[in-house]
């Protein structure tokens, strides 16, 4: 195969990392197994651009991106729209969709199982037509994501402290707004006043990470929070941080292959969160799952003993 690769050098695990190092061992894991790899090397502000790029240069195979989410995330949605099969390499915080394809998270062992991986067809998720790879969310997650990005930190550990500080500060005053849906456009809307709204691409497991155990069920997984006091977000957060929030009183958790979503009381300040991303909230949101339409390369199956 001949196969791009874009290295968002400002994400996560890059940062400490020699670059043209990391570059020459990815040429070499995938050499061996006969594939020719050219490796880019770019900033944070240029990564859309290479990406695009190397998605239409001619010839190309597959297209492999580095990074933490956030590139992650815009290279799903390049990769589905030129169905080009994607590579991830997971140099970030959390590496979600890393995490939900069963790859190593070590940026150096990941290049030997990626050179080495076969093609799988999973899902990926749009909200108003923008792709998603991981979750929409409104209330709660998108308060702390604002918070945390009024502070500063520049490296992953200061990310994480500041994370914890910005929920520490959501749980002391939580949101409260009122979200219509209607779910696999039958037509049938629900109203009713939340603190929290997420919807994901595939059903979250049952993780303190909130990523899905499969991201190929052709479903979106629906979770809402009813309104909560303080000490309703301090028990929420208990059961998140044991992988078990969706057994919390509070949640309700369900799946769709469509969700709409109004805003009844909708504020032009409100803000939503897109795989990481704080974003302006429209007042509709429309939330689909394509099922089966991104490719991507996941570990070859281990010989059973």
């Amino acid at each position: 195969m001949k196969i791009k690769a874009v290295l968002n050098r400002d994400g996560g695990t890059f940062k400490t990392t020699d670059m043209q190092t990391y570059c020459e061992s990815a040429n070499r894991a995938f050499a061996a197994k006969g594939h020719e790899l050219d490796c880019t090397i770019v900033g944070g502000d240029e990564i859309v651009e290479a990406l695009e790029k190397a998605a239409e240069a001619p010839g190309i195979d597959a297209v492999i991106a580095g990074g933490g989410d956030g590139t992650i995330s815009t290279a799903a949605g390049i990769a589905w729209k030129s169905g080009l099969p994607l590579g991830v390499i997971p140099a970030g915080t959390m590496n979600l969709f890393a995490r939900s394809l069963k790859l190593p998270l070590d940026i150096w062992k990941v290049l030997d199982v990626l050179a080495n991986a076969e093609i799988a067809d999973v899902d990926i998720a749009t909200a108003n037509g923008r792709p998603f790879v991981h979750q929409f969310s409104a209330g709660l997650h998108a308060r702390m994501v604002r918070m945390r990005n009024q502070m500063n930190f520049a490296s992953r550990l200061g990310k994480m402290r500041a994370s914890t500080s910005a929920a520490f500060g959501v749980m002391l005053d939580p949101p409260r707004f009122d979200v219509v849906f209607d779910m696999n456009g039958d037509g049938k809307s629900d109203e009713r006043p939340v603190s929290a709204i997420s919807v994901s691409n595939n059903p979250l497991g049952d993780n303190s990470l909130f990523f899905a155990d499969r991201v190929d069920t052709g479903k979106l997984g629906v979770y809402l929070a009813a309104p909560l006091e303080p000490t309703g977000v301090g028990l929420l957060a208990f059961d998140i941080i044991r992988g078990k929030f969706k057994d919390n009183d509070a949640v309700t958790a369900s799946t769709a292959d469509m969700v709409r979503l109004h805003f009844p009381k909708h504020r032009k300040g409100a803000a939503c969160v897109l795989d990481g991303e704080l974003l302006r909230m429209p007042a509709d949101v429309e939330i689909k799952i394509h099922a089966g339409e991104l490719k991507v390369l996941v570990p070859q199956p281990q010989p059973v003993a």
